[in-house]
């Protein structure tokens, strides 16, 4: 008699089982996240510009709430354009400053951007995120804009502020 027959003929008919578990597990949600440069540096402009620009560097939106038709609004805002050194004084309205968030590249959610020509200090949306699903993301490298007068083109260091959010 061969090994497998001598085997096969010591087990009893009943002796095959099977157990089955059912597992369940919880997926929780996460946060809605933005966050962008602490700082930037647009370059140094000769006086006669009269517009200046540069980008600010990545905007990032995670929104990890693992919702299915998620959406959110991100939004920017602006404080005055103030001087310092030479220009101590100098003040230019926020509306004097332009925010064009070009390119936006997303994962998992359709993202939509709006050129602003002039900011405010009240959030204006920016960036639109639609029909996100799961954990979804959407960067932008936006360039910013200063309109200076020609009576405030003062040589000297400006600074503005700007407000990210996103809902």
């Amino acid at each position: 008699m061969s090994t497998a027959a001598a085997f096969a003929a010591a087990l009893p008919a009943d002796a095959a089982t099977n157990s089955t578990t059912s597992t369940t597990f919880s997926l929780t949600g996460g946060a809605l996240d933005i966050t962008a440069p602490a700082t930037a540096d647009l370059s140094s402009f000769p006086v006669s510009a009269g517009y200046v620009s540069g980008n600010l560097g990545d905007v990032v939106v995670t929104d990890s709430r693992g919702n299915s038709g998620a959406s959110w609004t991100a939004s920017v805002s602006a404080t005055a354009v103030t001087g310092s050194g030479t220009a101590e004084g100098v003040s230019l309205p926020p509306e004097s400053v332009s925010y064009d968030p070009g390119v936006i590249g997303a994962t998992n959610v359709t993202a939509a951007g709006l050129r602003l020509q002039s900011l405010s200090e009240t959030p204006q949306a920016t960036v639109a995120g639609t029909a996100g699903t799961g954990v979804n993301f959407a960067t932008w490298n936006p360039t910013l804009g200063v309109n200076i007068p020609a009576a405030s083109a003062i040589t000297g260091t400006y600074t503005v502020t700007l407000s990210h959010s996103v809902a």
